[in-house]
């Protein structure tokens, strides 16, 4: 039915989520000129309105007075509204699910002689409560029962979250006025709010209270994220130190009772020597571990032999998968976690410790299995031939990097095995390895909190030796792996993007730049070319207490053996597909932390001065590396100062905070 539109008219729209009631002023094609009860002119398309009126106003009879007849009429309409029942008349219509006119829903409100007075309040409740019904122009639909349910609870939802938003925020500024948690709240509420915030700090974007926590936090004019967290340690949710990427990747710190209780039966079942007489008996030999003085679990031994004028060496690696077998409660926790993590205050260990410190770390004089490479060495110490069997160990001495360093010149047996890690390295570089030779700094906490942080050169005589030797055992069993068709999880680089220096030469500045124009390694089945060591071939198979891709690559080993079934390529891939996710998050969490704890001991340093070198010019600062340090910070453009690439300056420690990831300096 079309609606003639007139002058002097009563009309209905929707203005900001409210009915007005308007009388015409003016028609024009479809555009009507309405004043409107609240005394104001408006333009307004014919479509927009939602109901029109019989009655209507004598427009001569001045702008005041019908603005009160506007009023007048307004004020009629929202009187009659309490006697619209909406509930009541959904019990009625719903079962029917179809759509009802504006004549027939107001003859069921009013059903004595309606009028336009008597449909627009049945419009305007029916405006103001979509719960029992959909509202379209002048039709109504009667929502289902599940919708109505579904209806109401959103409504009690956001009910709640606005009552959470008021009292949460007011909450949350009395928190950040006084010295403790208010006393004056709800204790269930005060642990809602919390756990809200809590969420919101560790997730962000990704918590399911992302926006209620930033409405509190905005309602409380709460600096985000950095004064967050200082809350969160008044109320006892985290430790000033607290690790928050543990809990933001949720990375277990303990050892379910059930994965104890494995390890303890496992342990309790172990009865020595095994594998009927399938394993070489090579107690007997002379075997050393090399490790750093904190060191507890050893994966790894060295021997080496005189035969002759020859040498025989043997690089000696406990046999984990002779204890985790594969699929069980053990090794599924493993994989899930992927590898040992190392920080400065904490180790996570992939294997519980009765197991990592306990049958699976090579500790002196206890009885081990392990797999061996032999390498029978000419008296030039040139690679004749290698041999890779099951054994039963036992280590002797137990020697740390300072003991090596101190005996290198002396022991008979470090001489040679520092020797062949020499060739070995020289052997390498040759083949166009690329050594990146910088010093490692070493944070850790002891019991009292004190932090040391210590310069350690990667290029001392026990800790090149064990490095070689280590990549050497990699790339033999990369090759007898490879030689009997053998998936495994190979690792390969494909050649660098540039080069700065030739062997292993090179300024600071070089070896430091180098690692950029680095290609990133590749992880397959199948062996490829290892640009950056100089090899053919290599795996990582020397630390399965502390990685599951040793583990695995030690396992495919042992199935050559015949000590168990291998996996196939498609099992490697998907192992290497599980890990990404693990690896990615133990990489950043160990990179974070150490850079935390050396946050936090140069906090204690602020005004001291340090020695840089610019590293490159950006736009608004220079890249530079404090090289006590061997990290990298910002340093603003000064119009005093003209700096380029490789320049050695000193600066001074401005502004430090490890929470906040901020480490300031200024030149001089």
């Amino acid at each position: 039915m079309v609606i003639v539109m007139e002058s002097g008219s009563i009309v209905e729209f929707r203005d900001r989520q409210k009915i007005m009631c308007a009388v015409i002023l003016e028609v024009k094609n479809s555009r009507l000129r309405l004043l409107t009860e609240n005394n104001r002119e408006v333009n307004l398309a014919v479509s927009r309105l939602l109901h029109k009126d019989n009655v209507r106003l004598d427009l001569s009879m001045g702008r005041d007075k019908m603005v009160d007849a506007l009023k007048g009429v307004a004020s009629k309409r929202k009187a009659l509204l309490s006697q619209v029942d909406i509930k009541d008349l959904w019990e009625v219509l719903n079962a029917e699910q179809v759509w009802i006119d504006l004549a027939t829903m107001t003859a069921f409100c009013f059903p004595d002689s309606p009028c336009g007075d008597h449909e627009s309040a049945v419009l305007r409740a029916f405006f103001d409560d979509h719960l029992y019904f959909k509202f379209n122009l002048d039709r109504f639909f009667p929502h289902s029962e599940e919708q109505v349910e579904r209806l109401l609870f959103q409504r009690r939802e956001e009910a709640r979250r606005k009552r959470l938003i008021d009292i949460g925020g007011d909450w949350l500024t009395s928190l950040m006025n006084s010295t403790s948690p208010s006393e004056e709240i709800n204790p269930e509420e005060a642990a809602e709010f919390t756990h809200i915030l809590k969420s919101y700090y560790l997730f962000e974007k990704n918590s399911k209270d992302h926006a209620l926590a930033k409405a509190m936090i905005t309602k409380a004019n709460l600096d985000e994220p950095t004064g967050l967290f200082p809350l969160l340690v008044k109320l006892k949710v985290f430790d000033e130190n607290a690790n928050i990427d543990l809990l933001r990747f949720d990375i277990p710190t303990e050892f379910s009772n059930e994965i104890l209780n494995a390890t303890h039966r496992l342990a309790a079942s172990y009865q020595g020597h095994a594998d009927e007489g399938m394993r070489k008996d090579l107690t007997s030999l002379a075997l050393m571990t090399i490790d750093g003085q904190a060191t507890v679990d050893f994966d790894d031994a060295l021997s080496i032999e005189r035969i002759g004028d020859q040498f025989r060496l043997g690089i000696h690696i406990v046999d984990v998968g002779h204890f985790v077998h594969k699929g069980d409660i053990i090794d599924q926790e493993a994989l899930s976690r992927g590898s040992s993590i190392y920080m400065p205050d904490q180790k996570i260990s992939m294997l519980p410790v009765g197991l990592s410190e306990g049958l699976c770390s090579l500790k002196a004089g206890e009885i081990r299995p392990a797999i061996s490479t032999m390498v029978n060495l000419s008296p030039s110490l040139e690679i004749i031939d290698y041999e890779i069997l099951p054994s039963l160990i036992k280590v002797k001495h137990r020697l740390t990097y300072y003991d090596v360093n101190q005996a290198a010149d002396q022991n008979p047996d470090l001489l040679i095995l520092r020797e062949i890690a020499e060739k070995f390295h020289h052997q390498r570089l040759d083949a166009g390895a690329i050594q990146i030779t910088v010093p490692e700094i070493n944070v850790w906490l002891a019991d009292d909190q004190t932090i040391t942080v210590k310069r350690i050169n990667r290029e001392s005589p026990g800790r090149m030796l064990v490095s070689e030797i280590m990549i050497m055992a990699n790339w033999l069993m990369a090759r007898y792996l490879a030689e009997n068709k053998m998936p495994a999880i190979f690792r390969s680089q494909p050649a660098a993007r540039g080069r700065l220096y030739k062997g292993d030469g090179g300024t600071l500045y070089q070896n430091w730049m180098q690692r950029r124009f680095l290609s990133r390694f590749v992880l397959g089945c199948k062996p490829e070319k290892h640009s950056g060591l100089g090899l053919d071939a290599y795996v990582t198979a020397t630390s399965p207490i502390r990685k599951y891709f040793d583990l695995v690559t030690q396992r495919q080993i042992r199935a050559i053996l015949g000590l168990e079934r291998p996996y196939t390529s498609d099992e490697i891939d998907h192992v290497i597909q599980l890990l990404e996710l693990p690896m990615g998050h133990v990489s950043r969490i160990q990179f974070s932390r150490h850079r935390y704890w050396l946050l936090k001991y140069l906090e204690q340093h602020i005004g001291r001065k340090e020695e840089a070198i610019v590293l490159n010019k950006r736009r608004n600062d220079y890249q530079i590396l404090l090289t006590s340090y061997m990290t990298e910070c910002d340093l603003p453009i000064s119009s005093g100062f003209v700096l380029k690439p490789e320049d050695l300056i000193q600066v001074t420690i401005q502004n430090i905070s490890a929470r906040k990831d901020l480490l300031q300096v200024a030149i001089g």
